[in-house]
């Protein structure tokens, strides 16, 4: 059974699928803990769940390079399998990817490497872009560089708004993150080997 601590920023609603589909019988991750760099309504989805839950305020601490050791030593004490960053909207000090790459994941609301960053959404509307996507990559020091683990495209609709866009890939990136999760348990996605994860993104798993 692969252990899985989740870090949040917001709402939690690819937190609150991934907790659904762990909850099923069969599935081979659970998820041991949920923390936050604030108070984050998503919090709550966990605490439903009866799933520990921490909070490593970024504001509290006077450098991203404190934060970030707090931040890990919060993480090892539930000694995860893996770490999925899920909405955190915080860039992870080099020390913490260290910590823990290769089984260190995001989600992204692009069809990476189009639209990296904060706001990949509005970006792929001012570009005039037809096709969006989501991705899940493993995390490494860059801005949404690391290696993709699978991917998938979503239409942009004539008349798209950040916010009917974005409605439209959650979805996608929620069903892409429990199927990775599911894989990396199941042994079908080894990130200790660099050349795997490029390779599900050339035949993704439907």
């Amino acid at each position: 059974m692969l252990s899985v601590v989740v870090l949040i920023s917001g709402t939690g609603s690819n937190l609150r699928a991934l907790i659904e589909a762990a909850a099923e019988p069969g599935y081979p991750a659970r998820i041991v803990a949920v923390g936050a760099d604030r108070d984050a309504a998503g919090l709550a989805h966990a605490t439903a769940a009866g799933i520990p839950v921490f909070t490593v305020p970024y504001s509290a601490y006077p450098s991203r390079a404190d934060w970030g050791e707090a931040l890990r030593d919060a993480i090892d004490r539930f000694a995860p399998d893996l770490v999925v960053l899920s909405g955190l909207m915080r860039l992870l000090p080099p020390s913490v990817v260290e910590a823990y790459a290769p089984r260190l994941i995001n989600t992204h609301p692009a069809y990476l490497p189009e639209f990296p960053g904060a706001h990949a959404v509005r970006d792929a509307l001012a570009a005039g872009a037809d096709r969006s996507g989501a991705s899940i990559i493993v995390v490494d020091s860059g801005v949404d560089t690391g290696s993709i683990i699978v991917r998938e495209r979503v239409d942009v609709l004539p008349g798209d708004t950040e916010d009917s866009l974005h409605e439209r890939i959650k979805p996608v990136e929620r069903r892409l993150l429990i199927d990775a999760v599911r894989r990396i348990a199941d042994g079908d996605i080894d990130l200790s080997d660099p050349a795997a994860p490029a390779s599900q993104a050339r035949h993704p798993h439907r």
